[in-house]
């Protein structure tokens, strides 16, 4: 009896821990996508332009990519608990300040506040997910958090258009101050017996943060404006050249610092790099269609815009379906073989792209889009298992961190790419012309342009799927358990 009883109370710590970390998620990834379906109605409000409106989005991204490994390691030193609080409360913070924004450069400060938070809530979630449960058991609970982005990503243009159609847009902001504080409270009392929850008290390696900052939100910011700056600017090589100096700088002092940011010891386990790699490339692929697909949709196709937003939910559907399944399928089987075949069905899914046409019915453009969607959710929950596992304990804030920035900087680098590659082509193709000025007669040439793109995209993926074959498979007994106690 008092072996169930315990046997109990550490199955429901368990998942008590995975709501709370399902919250911050969910909040998380409901935020983005909302903000984005709100961004019309603040330029409006604002009266500002849209060069100056788009630092809403782009400010919190390169505030959440610049901090992720710093958060990621501070967690590791300082445990779990602590960062991670402190991220809900910073993350409120911010949010009641975007509602509270006067204008647009106040609320651009605000985004970074929030950012700084939703970096915190980052790096820890999937390594407070992997110290909670043991091994047979990590594929399962990192699928359903998978499935919980999907239903951010899916619930927020929803729920972003209804709160729109009848209240301001600051109340996008003021929903999540209530959900913030609860969380806030509820992780002070709930993750109090994580293992390791002390964490290892070395000191912070603050000239590795500094450069890390400087390096990933240089390199960001590069490939972010390479389109509107042009590869031959003064603004993209004196941003690539401090990036690639703040690198140098970064790799120089963790080789002799004592307790780096970022053990580079890390990059001797296979199952770390390779995974990794294999993740940056994923979401490149992923994100060519995600930005392509609406500009296909609204222009050669003449689709509407519920139309269109219909169309682009279906992949994450998928995902919101298939995540839990492959997720309890790698607990079994491994990660190699389904991040093999899903980033292979993404590579298909681009390819299938490429000889699509306006002319097509919408099934046709739905089983293509629902492909990548597939190859997706098989990727994402094994591949994460198989990195958050391959690292020890007292490392694995770090490997948070780097899952978290990987998957960012290939979102940054799929729509840096397709944005690059469509323009050039386009514009050369029209004599100078944009998309400002389509017309019909256009659309060879934007079928010409949207074929090169998907093309780049599918040579990714199956980059990709090289990578993610080459990892191997993983040890069959785990060298720790992780339980609660």
């Amino acid at each position: 009896m008092e072996w169930y009883l315990c046997m109990t109370r550490i199955y429901t710590k368990k998942w008590k821990i995975f709501s709370l970390v399902a919250v911050s998620i969910f909040m998380s990834t409901l935020d983005s996508s909302i903000v984005n379906v709100a961004l019309p109605y603040i330029m409006q409000d604002m009266a500002a332009d849209i060069a100056t409106i788009q630092w809403v989005v782009l400010i919190y991204l390169l505030t959440v990519s610049s901090l992720l490994l710093t958060f990621g390691r501070l967690s590791d030193i300082k445990g779990r608990q602590s960062i991670y609080v402190s991220g809900f409360m910073v993350f409120t913070l911010g949010s009641f300040f975007c509602g509270m924004a006067s204008s647009p450069f106040l609320l651009i400060l605000a985004r970074v506040i929030q950012g700084a938070g939703a970096s915190m809530l980052m790096a820890c979630s999937p390594a407070l997910v992997v110290d909670v449960f043991e091994k047979e058991e990590r594929g399962r609970a990192l699928g359903m958090m998978g499935a919980v982005v999907a239903g951010g990503l899916t619930l927020g243009p929803v729920l972003g258009g209804f709160i729109l159609e009848y209240l301001s847009w600051r109340s996008i902001f003021y929903i999540n101050i209530p959900i913030g504080i609860g969380a806030s409270v509820a992780g002070i009392f709930v993750l109090k017996e994580i293992p390791g929850g002390g964490g290892s008290r070395e000191p912070l390696d603050y000239a590795g943060s500094l450069t890390m900052i400087i390096g990933l939100f240089s390199l960001i910011l590069s490939l972010t404006k390479v389109s509107a700056w042009g590869f031959f600017s003064f603004q993209f090589a004196g941003c690539f050249a401090l990036a690639g100096v703040a690198g140098a700088i970064f790799i120089f002092n963790a080789n002799r610092s004592a307790y780096p940011l970022f053990d580079l010891n890390l990059l001797k386990i296979r199952l770390f790099v390779l995974p990794l790699a294999a993740s940056g490339l994923l979401f490149a692929a992923l994100f060519v269609i995600i930005f392509m697909m609406p500009f296909y949709l609204t222009y050669p196709c003449g689709f509407s815009a519920v139309q269109t937003g219909g169309i682009m939910v279906v992949p994450f559907l998928f995902l919101l379906f298939i995540s839990p399944v492959s997720g309890a399928l790698s607990d079994r089987f491994g990660s190699r073989g389904l991040c093999s075949f899903g980033m292979l069905l993404l590579g298909m899914s681009l390819v299938f792209l490429m000889f699509i046409s306006p002319a097509m019915t919408t099934p046709a453009i739905l089983w293509r889009v629902a492909l990548a969607g597939i190859g997706t959710a098989l990727f994402v929950s094994p591949n994460n298992t198989a990195i958050m596992g391959a690292v020890p304990r007292t490392r694995r804030g770090i490997a948070s961190g780097a899952v978290a920035t990987a998957r960012n900087l290939g979102m940054v680098m799929g729509v840096t790419l397709a944005g690059t590659l469509f323009t050039s082509s386009f514009t050369h193709l029209t004599r100078g012309s944009g998309l400002d000025s389509y017309t019909p007669a256009m659309v060879p040439y934007f079928m010409v342009s949207f074929q090169k793109v998907m093309g780049a995209g599918a040579l990714m993926a199956f980059v990709g799927a090289v990578f993610a074959f080459a990892r191997g498979n993983e040890p069959r007994k785990p060298n720790e358990t992780n339980k609660i106690k």
